[in-house]
């Protein structure tokens, strides 16, 4: 899928965001994540708020990558915060856990101490060089979450690099097939315990 030169082994560059950072590269990061998540073009002018407003949530943390022959452009962004009750996200989650199932104690536990990884993309044409991998080692390390949780949609076979990514590295079921308010695709719902273990 990638198009550039960059040799497989040469690693990515991964770099910390500072909130204002972040949203002064919003017109910048933005499109990553419509290409990566194939949305219409122009759903980053909605999106725009909203990705400012999280980045004032407790805990939030963001981290870009670019690649060494292009240090200047980021072509993958990732970024989360601490879980709480009174976000969207949680309610929908904790709304689908109900439907699956899951009893009100269950629903508690997961729910009660959590870092959500709230998007991680990659520039479709820079895929394949682990930089999903950099990214989400670099934005869960030293979390004082318990668990990490996050969404994405399905896959038939789950076969894509998501997917993939997120096995390797042990993410565990916690609601397949829930279709979030405002989006017609089936997600999956994704967590693990923190630490990260291994090199």
């Amino acid at each position: 899928m990638s198009t550039d030169a960059t040799p497989r082994g040469a690693a990515p560059i991964v770099v910390d965001l500072s909130a204002a950072e972040f949203r002064a590269r919003l017109p910048e990061v933005l499109p990553i994540y419509v290409a990566a998540m194939r949305y219409p073009r122009g759903t980053e002018y909605h999106r725009a708020p909203m990705w400012s407003e999280h980045s004032a949530r407790p805990g939030w943390k963001a981290v870009a990558a670019a690649l060494p022959e292009e240090p200047s452009t980021l072509v993958a962004i990732a970024y989360g915060y601490c879980g709480s009750p009174h976000q969207w996200w949680n309610q929908q989650v904790r709304t689908g856990m109900r439907h699956a199932g899951y009893p009100p104690e269950t629903i508690d536990a997961v729910l009660g101490d959590y870092f959500e990884l709230t998007e991680l993309h990659v520039r479709p044409d820079a895929q394949g060089h682990r930089i999903g991998e950099a990214l989400l080692r670099r934005l869960l390390s030293d979390r004082p979450e318990r668990t990490v949780l996050l969404s994405t949609p399905e896959a038939p076979g789950e076969d894509n690099r998501a997917w993939r990514l997120y096995r390797r590295f042990g993410f565990r079921d916690v609601v397949r097939h829930f279709r979030f308010t405002g989006d017609a695709r089936p997600f999956a719902v994704l967590g693990r315990d923190l630490p990260l273990e291994g090199p």
